[in-house]
């Protein structure tokens, strides 16, 4: 395949531009580059370029993709389709509310809803993302804290177990909090006597996510909750893996304060690349007050206004946050209904129970428990006894049509250390569930019949194994001739 570069040729063009009607602009010099080095293509070379290159991406229209903890399912296109409607998409931030009152009507909809999937009491929609989501509820806990212990608030520090996603520990540091590690204890959930140990009155809050990182949910959450409060700290939820319980069992029933969720990843919005992204965050009534600026209210004539919070934080987004995403959000939420919801979150937990039983005679599964939406194999008795890698085992997924699953991640070392991660989801059929078992199971016994095919992995892509390190620290973003 080419880069655009390469099919430059001097004097090509895509669009012609008439004459101008009005005097140029002049820019200041110093303001004026002359080596842009832009390419020059017509616009048919344009079109078969992206188009290529859109053929060698691979996203969830693509194939399976059981990327763990992303949730990359298939999103219905009648969402997209709403999202896409004049009346949502042409709309400008800076229009008077009285003129944009149904938008401001979808967006208190959908804060209602996901109150009501949670349990929480007031919601924000403006974080942009999960890990801003997080950022948000760790403000509004820091301005809580302060304003219910005064000035001399000494709760500067946040639990997090050893099994998080990493923007929980980055995300307690940005809102200056020091983070505290947690262990798990012999069945992969929170260590409580080591929780106690840690737990105190600087105790700010534990971040927790349940179905854990793991796949597994945390059974202990209800003496988790009472250690935690009796402490005077909060407890904070990272909606990352609501996807295996939404419409079955609420984070605010079990004892939560502050909860974020992932519109991108839980309702429908096809996601990454770096966006788009919407992590609203909910919160139990007595933080409400210290909400974002502005939150939405309707009054009794059924008009929607914005107000801003007794005690808000502030902003922490341009306007209102990612529409778009939010309009994708409420269609799916209206569509499933309740029972749909319920289902989606049930089919979840199947397909990757499913997957799991016919892996774990040849794959270490990291539990015998029954997991939730997404399980962790083990692939180190597989690396030591051929010398495969749970890498290779992905890289080789690629060529059979497959994104691989999230690699090395949890990493606990010397508990976990070739750690795939697969998360199956509900939109995927039994058929295609039992391709990707067979492949699995094909691969592994690839691994002691011809191994050096594995590590060589993958053989038909436009690129085959990038040196991975030397990318990450010296990446060339740059077109050179």
């Amino acid at each position: 395949m080419k880069l655009i570069f390469e099919r430059s040729r001097e004097g090509l063009r895509c669009a012609t531009i008439r004459p101008l009607e009005v005097s140029p602009y002049e820019f200041e010099k110093s303001y004026v580059r002359k080596d842009l080095d832009l390419p020059e293509v017509a616009e048919v070379d344009l079109a078969r370029h992206y188009t290529e290159l859109s053929h060698n991406a691979f996203g969830v229209d693509s194939g399976f993709y059981p990327l763990g903890s992303c949730t990359m399912k298939y999103n219905p296109k009648l969402n997209e389709e709403i999202a896409a409607l004049p009346g949502f998409a042409k709309v400008h931030p800076l229009q008077e509310p009285s003129t944009v009152q149904g938008n401001m009507h979808l967006m208190y909809d959908l804060a209602v809803s996901l109150m009501e999937l949670t349990g929480m009491d007031g919601m924000t929609l403006q974080p942009c993302a999960g890990a801003h989501g997080e950022f948000t509820g760790l403000l509004l806990i820091a301005a809580y804290l302060e304003a219910r212990d005064g000035k001399k608030c000494k709760r500067n520090k946040v639990l997090v177990p050893d099994t998080a996603h990493g923007t929980n520990p980055a995300s307690a540091v940005m809102a200056g909090f020091e983070v505290i590690n947690v262990k798990s204890n012999a069945e992969k959930g929170v260590d409580l006597d080591d929780l106690r140990a840690k737990v105190g009155p600087d105790t700010a809050a534990l971040m927790l996510t349940n179905p854990t990182t793991l796949g597994l949910f945390e059974k202990n959450i209800l003496e988790i909750e009472k250690i935690v409060h009796d402490a005077g700290g909060l407890l904070y939820y990272d909606g990352a893996n609501l996807n295996a319980i939404m419409g079955v069992v609420r984070p605010g029933d079990m004892g939560f304060d502050v909860v974020h969720l992932n519109l991108h990843k839980t309702f429908s919005t096809p996601h990454g690349g770096g966006g788009p992204g919407s992590g609203p965050v909910g919160c139990k009534q007595q933080l409400v007050e210290f909400l974002p600026d502005p939150s939405i209210i309707a009054d009794k004539k059924g008009r929607f206004h914005f107000v801003r919070p007794k005690h808000s934080i502030g902003k922490v987004s341009t306007f209102y946050g990612n529409f778009s995403v939010m309009v994708k959000a409420l269609a799916y939420i209206k569509t499933l209904g309740r029972d749909g919801l319920k289902e989606s979150a049930e089919h979840a937990v199947l397909n990757a129970n499913y997957m799991k039983a016919r892996l774990q005679d040849i794959y270490t599964a990291e539990t015998n428990r029954l997991c939730m939406h997404e399980f962790v194999i083990d692939l180190q008795k597989l690396k030591n006894e051929t010398g495969v890698s749970a890498k290779d085992v992905a890289k080789a997924m690629i060529d059979r049509g497959m994104h691989p699953p999230t690699m090395y991640f949890p990493h606990i070392p010397g508990v976990i250390d070739e750690a795939l991660m697969i998360e199956p989801t509900e939109t995927e059929n039994k058929q295609t569930l039992d391709e990707a078992i067979a492949v699995l199971r094909e691969l592994h016994d690839m691994a002691y019949s011809d191994p050096q095919y594995l590590k060589d992995a993958p053989h038909n892509m436009p690129i085959s194994r990038p040196d991975e390190v030397l990318a990450a620290r010296q990446p060339i973003v740059k077109y050179k001739a």
